[in-house]
């Protein structure tokens, strides 16, 4: 997780929301990134897809039974259903999305019956530190709006 959260600081330097993520298997690092909506202009760039995709190249498989995924902000419904379709067997994650997160805050995408997987979560994990970094970074955002 902290390897995630260095990705997320990076993220920020980038100009991006600052979210991190990390994917394991067998203690071995699959891929680490973060966010790149801005630079790319992808709307689906999120840190958890471009680690998904990653994960499954070093793989060569689709299927990420044998992961884990670290990512600093809980996954929003695009990102949520992605890991579960990509059979993700464990998710850690940091601070809660009140807003858009689809992993405790407004439901549980990863438990729907209609996936035909359900990917086990753990939340909470180093929160306060995933927290700071989003909220430094849409202070330092709105504060440039008021021209400060």
């Amino acid at each position: 997780m902290r390897l995630a959260l260095g990705e997320a600081i990076d993220a920020s330097h980038e100009g991006e929301i600052p979210v991190g993520c990390v994917v394991v298997s067998d203690g071995k690092i699959l891929s680490r990134t973060h966010n790149k909506r801005e630079h790319s202009m992808d709307p689906t760039a999120h840190a958890e897809m471009l680690a998904l995709r990653e994960s499954a190249r070093c793989l060569s498989d689709w299927r990420l039974d044998s992961c884990t995924m670290y990512v600093t902000l809980e996954p929003c419904p695009m990102c949520a259903a992605a890991i579960v379709l990509a059979r993700v067997r464990r998710l850690v994650f940091g601070a809660y999305d009140f807003d858009n997160g689809a992993v405790g805050s407004n439901g549980n995408t990863l438990v729907r019956p209609m996936f035909g997987w359900t990917t086990a979560v753990q939340s909470g994990v180093l929160r306060l530190e995933s927290e700071a970094l989003l909220k430094e970074f849409f202070a330092g955002i709105r504060s440039k709006r008021r021209g400060g």
